[in-house]
């Protein structure tokens, strides 16, 4: 596998199929990120109290019987696009969810649109402005709604505007997630490039109410950031990967903290000697945060999560599942944590075991995973993306209480 020319962590398998098919309207590449906004609904991310546990504490058995069974009824919810993508989901309850993907239209012709769950179905609630590709999405209500791709769009309950992000003196600002915080800020984070992705670095932007802010950030050399979670305005972690600087060093996990003044790079420790990086991150409390991916070794692929109390990460263990990179972790309501990812059509899916403090393998849900979300004050679970049969079959499942 290579290395600087071509990063280990780029999320191969999670470009959009349709920018193949409509190559001639997409400009760049563009990737989901799992995400995460307290209290805010994110893609990929949980939306319970926060627990002030360990990980050890925070989670029953993954290997309870209970659980098992449970993790079998993932269920198939239809939904009103027939060929196309899902890229992100999100949920504020069990009455209200949101999904934003495309639908294709024709050969080079795609149209981005939002969903909504009713708590009975899906329908299709509006359109997103030309050319906005949506890849993340944040929902605080149902009136305040932030996704961002090859634009970054807002919806206030009527209306979906588009805002143009700040300007980076390092390229064009290629967003891959985003969340917001109780101040009323939204941030999103990607990456800036000129020419091509392994040119990039990481890139931040804040909103203030009015406009995008550049964020000025360590020098960590070229990079991207994937994922964002706020535990409060002042408690922000982004994660992603520090590419590697030549073809005999690896690529690094990158994990960055703002503290309310500034954004400070933390060190993410990993196995010695694999291309690590990181897809996802979400925080139950402050002392209480998950960064999931994937680590590579002499080209086997593998998962990667890491744990934060506060003080130190520390790696967490991790079944050996092939092609088993993590985009995404979050908690459902009776207190189990759940991370997914995979290659294609090989979803993955780990469920976290406190009492052996360990990930273990859980069913999967079925389809190709874009993006996954707890939903609040309920056990239950949504996956959005792609079915694994068919030609671009929009889909999108359900784990049930």
């Amino acid at each position: 596998m290579s290395t600087s020319s071509s990063p280990p962590g780029r999320r191969r398998g999670r470009v959009p199929l349709l920018a193949a098919l409509a190559a001639t309207l997409v400009t760049g590449t563009l990737a989901l990120a799992g995400l995460n906004g307290e209290p805010a609904a994110s893609a990929a991310t949980t939306l319970s109290p926060p627990s002030g546990t360990s990980p050890a504490s925070s989670a029953p058995a993954a290997s309870s019987a209970s659980s098992a069974s449970r993790a079998d009824r993932w269920q198939a919810t239809p939904v009103p696009v027939q060929k196309g993508d899902l890229t992100a989901i999100a949920a504020l309850s069990d009455q209200q969810a949101w999904a934003v993907g495309y639908r294709l239209k024709s050969a080079t012709a795609v149209e981005a649109v939002a969903l909504r769950w009713d708590g009975t179905s899906w329908k299709q609630e509006s359109t997103l402005p030309e050319n906005s590709f949506p890849q993340a999405l944040a929902v605080r209500s149902a009136t305040n709604i932030w996704t961002v791709g090859s634009a970054s769009v807002h919806w206030d309950g009527t209306t979906w505007t588009t805002h143009q992000l700040d300007r980076d003196p390092a390229g064009r600002v290629v967003p891959d997630a985003v969340t917001t915080t109780s101040d009323g800020k939204a941030w999103t984070v990607g990456r800036a490039m000129n020419r091509s992705v392994k040119d990039g670095v990481p890139a931040i932007q804040s909103w203030d109410g009015k406009s995008w802010h550049r964020q000025t950030l360590p020098d960590v050399g070229k990079g991207e950031l994937s994922s964002i979670t706020a535990v409060a305005p002042d408690d922000i972690w982004a994660v992603g990967a520090a590419y590697a600087v030549d073809e005999k060093s690896p690529q690094t996990a990158l994990l960055l903290h703002w503290d309310g003044t500034r954004w400070q790079r933390v060190t993410a420790p990993g196995p010695q000697g694999s291309h690590n990086w990181l897809g996802g991150v979400t925080a139950f409390a402050a002392d209480d945060v998950w960064a999931v991916g994937g680590s590579t070794s002499g080209g086997e692929e593998r998962p990667f999560a890491l744990h934060g109390n506060g003080k130190t990460w520390t790696v967490a263990k991790t079944p050996n599942v092939a092609d088993g990179r993590l985009r995404a972790v979050g908690k459902a309501g009776n207190g189990e944590v759940w991370a997914l990812g995979g290659k294609g059509a090989a979803p993955t899916a780990l469920r976290w075991n406190g009492q052996k403090n360990r990930w273990d393998t859980a069913t999967a849900p079925g389809l190709v995973v874009r993006s996954f979300t707890t939903v609040p004050g309920s056990a239950a679970l949504w996956a959005a993306g792609i079915a694994e049969e068919g030609d671009l079959v929009p889909a999108i499942k359900r784990l049930k209480d």
